[in-house]
């Protein structure tokens, strides 16, 4: 037996699952470009602070590590092509006040400013700040300047 086909029923069906369908994946595939530029983002700025403590691990004294932490922590943000509005970088030197002999840590913070707002899609927001510590030994039997 063959049915005759009822005409009209479906007739531009396909064009309602595209006017619902399209801002929800329009959604979804932002969403995914955010979710991977923030955790790239994030990553760099954990490399920058584990940089910016071995630099300051290596100097001589608490001046010279703030100061190496610092431009080593600018450059690894910069050589990843992450742009920071703002950043800082603080730096714990407390160890190398200690004597000689005695084991130390240099931490260092990196925070970083990032702009997102190319991404301009509502509910994402138009810069996030992101923030790593990273510790590095110094150097047990090195002198020190404190």
């Amino acid at each position: 037996m063959i049915r005759a086909r009822r005409s009209g029923r479906d007739r531009g069906s396909v064009s309602v699952e595209m006017v619902i369908l399209g801002p929800v994946l329009l959604f979804f595939v932002l969403a995914v470009f955010f979710a991977g530029r923030y955790a790239l983002a994030q990553q760099s700025v954990q490399a920058a602070a584990a940089e910016a403590a071995r630099a300051a691990s290596i100097a001589r004294s608490a001046g010279e590590a703030s100061g190496s932490a610092t431009g080593a922590a600018s450059a690894s943000l910069t050589n990843q092509d992450v742009r920071c509005v703002t950043q800082s970088v603080s730096v714990d030197t407390s160890a190398f006040g200690q004597e000689p002999g005695t084991p130390g840590l240099v931490t260092a913070t990196v925070s970083c400013q990032v702009d997102m707002s190319d991404l301009a899609f509502p509910g994402i927001p138009g810069n996030r700040t992101l923030e790593a510590t990273m510790s590095s030994p110094i150097d047990t039997y090195r002198s020190r300047q404190g």
